[in-house]
């Protein structure tokens, strides 16, 4: 079980690093805009920063479960 959340995990935080976009008007604002999915490209950013941060803490906390088993 723990093992599949850590795949999962690492997969998710691949994911979310390659979607992350640059800056620029081909960024999340221009994709925020256009379908205000997202909400405000502000609000998307700290959201996807905050669940980037999330992922990565989970990664740790099993990578270091994992190194005591």
């Amino acid at each position: 079980m723990l093992k599949q959340l850590w795949i999962s995990t690492s997969l998710f935080i691949i994911f979310i690093i390659f979607w992350r976009m640059p800056q620029q008007n081909v960024g999340l604002s221009s994709f925020a805009n256009k379908s205000d999915i997202l909400g405000s490209p502000t609000s998307a950013q700290r959201s996807l920063n905050l669940i980037t941060g999330f992922a990565i803490i989970v990664y740790f906390v099993c990578a270091t479960l994992f190194n005591f088993t």
